[in-house]
């Protein structure tokens, strides 16, 4: 099945409520868990970078794991960062994970050099990724952990129909017709390698990791 591309940003109001209420914690918690065993003996401090936050879920997991370090949270969608502010001033988050408004490529943000880059599930929103790894590596200090996972494309309409039933059954309309459209939208693992030979990051692993999910990772060169 070839990609068919969706929109870059997910700025409906609507969109974001499902979103922010929705229930990801298994994908989310597996997040940081695959995070931790890829850098087993990693304690992250200083600066984290997390491209594509959405209403910052992720972003908070990350910083609960890994209090040493503090998160600068963006994305392009204000609607997806107002559900992420509330959620900080909920749990007192506020000095620890900072969220921006921003655009890729050339977005200013608060740090020179990140100390780890992570993302999620904005790679298949890319019309241009490149753009996101051009990012990754003029953001990313040489060395820093890498750790980028995102949607993988299946085989056929009806597969990624089957899927959106199988795990989003219970979720708003909204969030069942992005999802469908998401997986449409998503690459393949030798899509990706294609990507990263292109930009000069060839030694990132990319991995299958679920029926839903890949993954790739590894260390700034």
């Amino acid at each position: 099945m070839e990609r068919v591309p969706e929109p870059e940003l997910m700025d409906d109001a609507a969109q974001a409520w499902a979103y922010a209420h929705a229930d990801f914690s298994e994908p989310h918690a597996r997040f940081i868990e695959l995070f931790r065993e890829e850098f087993p003996n990693e304690n992250i401090r200083g600066a984290v970078l997390d491209l594509g936050c959405g209403p910052a879920d992720i972003a908070i997991r990350f910083a609960r794991a890994y209090p040493e370090c503090v998160v600068d949270g963006v994305d392009g969608a204000e609607a997806m960062l107002a559900r992420g502010r509330a959620r900080l001033r909920e749990e007192d988050l506020g000095e620890r994970v900072r969220l921006l408004r921003a655009y890729f490529p050339g977005a200013q943000l608060p740090a020179a050099a990140y100390d780890a880059l992570i993302s999620n599930s904005l790679l298949h929103h890319m019309r241009q990724p490149t753009a996101l790894w051009e990012t990754v590596k003029r953001c990313a200090r040489p060395g820093a952990p890498l750790f980028v996972m995102d949607l993988l494309r299946p085989a056929s309409r009806e597969q990624a129909a089957l899927l959106v039933d199988e795990y989003a059954a219970d979720e708003p309309p909204v969030l069942r017709h992005d999802f469908f459209h998401s997986l449409l939208a998503a690459y393949r693992p030798g899509e990706v390698e294609a990507q990263l030979r292109l930009v000069g990051l060839a030694d990132l692993s990319v991995e299958v990791v679920s029926d839903r999910h890949l993954l790739i990772y590894g260390r700034m060169p």
